[in-house]
């Protein structure tokens, strides 16, 4: 039993359960960021140099020609497919642009922590504290 109650303990603490919602969440932020590259940027940037479509760009590394990148792969032919790697490299960049800004964003929203009080005077030497005595002495008498 005390196997299950340890399983318990670290399941139910706060960075487990953060770190759960933190995948989830990245999971579904990924599939947003897929589409809006997939469906919203890369049309605009295809369009913008001519009406290219970066996901059937590729290099067919075969013998035998093929006239679409789905041909090429039905019949299996050994492809390079730089337009899929394009579209990646852009997911990646806006994941982690937006993963930088939300960072800068809660950095912001953090409390500064206050400062460390100062370090306390370190104890007189015998000799300094009776040196300023007399110079007090001194000051009073003249």
């Amino acid at each position: 039993m005390s196997f299950l109650r340890e399983f318990k303990e670290f399941a139910m603490r706060g960075n487990v359960v953060d770190l759960a919602v933190g995948v989830i969440i990245g999971g579904a932020f990924g599939k947003i960021v897929e589409s809006l590259v997939k469906d919203v940027i890369m049309p605009i940037i295809g369009r913008l140099l001519g009406g290219v479509d970066f996901k059937h760009l590729y290099i067919n590394l075969g013998d035998k020609t093929y006239e679409t990148l789905d041909a090429a792969e039905k019949a299996g032919a050994p492809l390079v497919k730089y337009g899929v790697f394009i579209n990646t490299t852009i997911d990646f960049l806006i994941v982690a642009f937006a993963i930088f800004v939300a960072i800068k964003a809660i950095n912001r929203l953090k409390r500064a922590e206050p400062p460390a009080p100062p370090p306390a005077p370190a104890p007189e030497a015998e000799d300094v504290k009776l040196l300023r005595e007399i110079r007090d002495a001194l000051k009073q008498r003249g």
